[in-house]
């Protein structure tokens, strides 16, 4: 595995710092000697956890902000030289419900975000964390980059329009900056009191608290999940790499599996629990993008990434951490 020396000392900003995959991220750069400023809204529903930098809290600034804010992202963004633009609106259902607030989050402020790194420090280099969801239903698998684009929801819109203001100031004003089309990101430190991050958030709260994983659907709907500490390599690979700047990456896991499957999967590592097969709700059946599963040959061409870690051990590992700390996610 990459040593990641380019880190050390420089100044990284994280946007959703107190997130899942922003608190993962800041952890290994802390380990990296680098120097950490989190920015997050922690607007309930978002996913921000101030638990999740418990064992760093000492080692990281955090700036409580929103990223609406182009003034306090304008006076953030300067003297830093990563920018890991995570924060976002993720939830499908709710880009639906609240269509604007998606826009401003997932696509106006990236606009001003990008202003201010124009105006401010144009030398900064920038990976902006974008999602399979800009597919839409797939025409074929695995879904590589030239797959159509064909989103079925307003977060897939929006989230598409954030990704392609990233590569026009790369193209344009030469702001380095690139994009990863994440899947089903998972792992210690996601939101599991509800899906809106992902479902499996809310499958292991269920399994722990010994209520029945509900499958919607018929179950057999394919899918692949990204490991967090793959999607943290994927993420810093990106930021030093110049072969990264203008680019779009899947990102993927080493398998995909059905839905019935992932859910027994659960159960035996678990070693207890139940599920069952219930109709989609109306509302996620209008956007549900049946089967999909990533082919990440070209970060792995490009930028030398590949998942390293099982969808066993990483459910494994998330499962373990849940049980340990259930307290500090489930309120």
């Amino acid at each position: 595995m990459k040593n990641f020396r380019e880190f050390f000392s420089t100044k990284v900003l994280i946007t959703g710092g107190l997130g899942f995959i922003g608190s993962s991220l800041a952890r290994r750069l802390v380990h990296l000697d680098a120097k950490v400023t989190l920015i997050d809204s922690l607007i309930p529903f978002y996913g921000g956890n101030l638990f999740n930098i418990h064992d760093i809290k000492d080692q990281v600034i955090v700036n409580i902000s929103d990223v609406r804010d182009p003034y306090a992202m304008a006076n953030l963004v300067q003297k830093k030289d990563y920018l890991f633009n995570l924060a976002g609106q993720t939830s499908h259902i709710d880009s639906m419900n609240d269509p604007q607030t998606d826009l401003d989050i997932n696509a106006s402020a990236q606009l001003s975000i990008l202003e201010a790194c124009r105006k401010y420090n144009p030398d900064i280099r920038i990976v902006f964390a974008s999602t399979r969801q800009v597919y839409g239903k797939p025409e074929y698998l695995p879904v590589d980059e030239k797959h159509p684009i064909c989103p079925v929801d307003v977060n897939g819109i929006n989230k598409l329009a954030g990704e392609w203001y990233h590569l026009l100031y790369n193209n344009v004003y030469k702001i380095r900056s690139c994009a990863l089309r994440l899947t089903n990101t998972y792992g210690p430190g996601m939101r599991v009191k509800d899906a809106r991050q992902t479902f499996l958030g809310i499958w292991l709260k269920n399994l722990i608290e010994g209520t029945p994983i509900k499958v919607f659907g018929n179950g057999l709907q394919l899918r692949d999940f990204g490991y967090i500490d793959d999607v943290v390599d994927a993420l810093l690979i990106a930021a030093i790499n110049p072969k990264a700047y203008g680019e779009v990456f899947n990102l993927g896991g080493i398998q995909y599996i059905n839905l019935k499957d992932l859910a027994a999967l659960l159960i035996e590592i678990f070693q207890k629990g139940t599920f069952e097969i219930v109709p989609f709700p109306p509302d996620l059946k209008a956007i549900d993008i049946g089967d999909y599963f990533s082919d990440y040959t070209k970060i792995h061409q490009f930028l030398g990434w590949s998942p390293r870690v099982s969808l066993r051990e990483g459910l494994k590992k998330t499962l373990e951490y849940y049980i340990q700390n259930k307290t500090y996610y489930w309120e």
